[in-house]
């Protein structure tokens, strides 16, 4: 889930808040880089949903 205030608990990663910023991270295996685990498919794809709410706000 996208924190735009990054102040939820837990652990977390930094992306821009740019859309292309999430395709770069997906694309280069970012994310899986940064919790050290892979990354489903389905959760790229409810990043870039949360980002297009975002971004149409």
């Amino acid at each position: 889930m996208l924190d735009m205030t990054g102040k939820k608990n837990g652990r977390g990663a930094y992306l821009c808040r740019s859309m292309d910023c999430l395709k770069k991270a997906r694309k280069s295996k970012g994310l899986e880089r940064s919790f050290k685990m892979s990354i489903p498919n389905e959760v790229y794809d409810h990043l870039e949903k949360e980002f297009e709410e975002f971004e149409a706000e």
